[in-house]
């Protein structure tokens, strides 16, 4: 066998192959992407489920939705810089320690301030997580796959929302109260629907456990030899052969390593920032900060809001009122709220049946639209996908039949799938000693949009539902014309490496 002398780490990590280490590799980031998620999307299940117990008013339930996404807005760029300066994996670690922590003390919560409080502490703490992760899984990962992985992980995180749903609908139903007199509170469904969502926070945290640092994190701050280790190592789980056999005696990266001595934490921080905006990664840095708010924007909102949204508008259908659109029913539903005495905040069983399968389609198209990447380009891909979605939002307002309006809120809410797809671009484009920074960045910039849109979404659908889907798919048609700024498809590297 000849070793070759020096190649580069696309190479040197294309001659690993791709086998069992990169399959479980992925199954381990999909237990903290998980946890990311249900933490994220829990409030949409806990904040109606809770209003009964906690006595909040309409405003202080957007606040508590909204309060988690600022979470992430805040922490994001912190947990950026961690990631790019002491390594993926020990971040994670911390991460992930602290939101479960935190997401664990939410459930005992004695007001709704005191929720939203540790729902933005936890939510702050996996928001660092979600980005140092899809890091992480394209830094292990070939070229070759590296896009068909990232994308795939958004099936991880919309078919959590199925798992909160298929746990919310025998868990909320129960009808128990035991009282904590230290904490002045009555633990019930709620609070113990609450209390088994935190559980994945700590199934992602052992999840941590078991994962390599990113090699490629480790030569670019002058680790080659632990980097080398950990390559031989994925070479002989993926290829069952030995250390020895490997093709590749040094690597070096393509890519400027940012090397630069700062004094001081602030200083530190300005010197990962700095480069994003300034050429030749400005351009880059604008773009997918722009393409992530307008979509998380104009969709997330209704991601958020869709357990309250398919509550009411199943309640409708099954009064069998026809001939009304989807706003209508929802008004409808709402009217008859206000009109009686309500004891019961637990979500509609069937409404919930509906979210679960709901987030299963969602997922299984994601992973067929995934596949088919390579032959229709993923740049094409996105825009036909923003199309199509702002298409659904807009034509929603024009149906009175019942299914149709169905499909058409599904196919507004699939234009998700595109997250997975855009941030699969930003893991491309961006040098590996500012990645995390990046990707935190541009996450950052897009939640903070998100938390204007639950509010505005959740105003809306009790003052004018019709314009909510008029103006956010706007937003969304708008993001399909900006996507094409979006670079071509890259073509992965070929592996130069040889073995005799």
């Amino acid at each position: 066998m000849t070793k070759v002398e020096k190649v580069s780490f696309e190479e040197a990590l294309s001659s690993t192959g791709f086998g069992k280490f990169n399959v479980c590799t992925f199954l381990l980031c999909s237990t903290v992407i998980m946890g990311t998620a249900t933490e994220i999307l829990s409030v949409a299940y806990l904040v109606p489920a809770s209003a009964c117990e906690l006595l909040t008013t309409n405003t202080q339930q957007g606040l508590m939705a909204a309060f988690p996404l600022l979470g992430i807005v805040v922490t994001s760029h912190f947990w950026g810089y961690q990631a790019d300066t002491r390594g993926r994996k020990k971040v994670m670690l911390a991460a992930m320690i602290a939101s479960s922590i935190t997401s664990i003390l939410s459930s005992f919560s004695p007001d709704w301030i005191t929720f939203t409080v540790f729902k933005f502490l936890s939510s702050g703490c996996v928001a660092g997580a979600l980005a140092i992760v899809l890091t992480l899984l394209s830094e292990c990962t070939p070229a070759a796959k590296r896009a068909l992985f990232i994308m795939f992980s958004s099936s991880v995180f919309l078919s959590s929302n199925s798992i909160i749903a298929i746990i919310a609908i025998p868990v909320l139903q129960l009808k128990f109260s035991y009282y904590i007199p230290f904490l002045n509170i009555q633990f019930c469904s709620w609070r113990a629907l609450c209390l088994i969502i935190s559980s994945s926070c700590v199934l992602g945290l052992i999840g941590v456990c078991f994962l390599y640092e990113s090699p490629k994190y480790l030569i670019s701050v002058g680790e080659e030899e632990k980097a080398l280790k950990i390559m031989q190592n994925i070479f002989v789980i993926n290829k069952n052969k030995s250390k020895e056999e490997y093709p590749v005696k040094s690597m070096f990266l393509d890519e400027s390593t940012g090397a630069h001595v700062s004094k001081g934490f602030f200083s530190s921080i300005l010197d990962q920032t700095i480069p994003l905006f300034k050429h030749p990664l400005l351009n880059k840095t604008i773009l997918l900060s722009v393409l992530l708010i307008m979509l998380l924007m104009s969709i997330q909102p209704y991601l958020v809001w869709f357990p309250y949204m398919i509550d009411g508008f199943m309640k409708s259908v099954q009064t069998g009122e026809e001939n009304l659109t989807f706003c209508q029913r929802l008004r409808a539903s709402q009217n008859a709220t206000e009109t009686m005495e309500v004891s019961d905040c637990s979500i509609n069983k069937f409404a919930l049946t509906i979210v679960f399968g709901v987030g299963i389609l969602l997922s299984v198209i994601n992973i067929i639209l995934s596949t088919l990447v390579k032959y229709i380009g993923r740049k094409r891909l996105i825009i036909i996908i923003q199309f199509v979605a702002g298409l659904g939002a807009v034509c929603l307002n024009f149906s009175t039949q019942w299914i149709l309006s169905g499909f058409l809120i599904i196919v507004f809410i699939a234009g998700m799938i595109n997250f997975g797809m855009i941030t699969s671009v930003s893991v491309d484009l961006f040098p590996t000693h500012v990645k995390a920074m990046a990707v935190s960045f541009t996450l950052m910039v897009g939640r903070a949009s998100v938390v204007v849109g639950i509010n505005v979404l959740k105003q809306l659908l009790h003052v004018n539902c019709e314009a909510s889907f008029y103006m956010f798919g706007a937003i969304t048609l708008l993001c399909g014309v900006v996507c094409f700024l979006l670079p071509r498809d890259a073509k992965p590297p070929s592996n130069k490496c040889t073995e005799t």
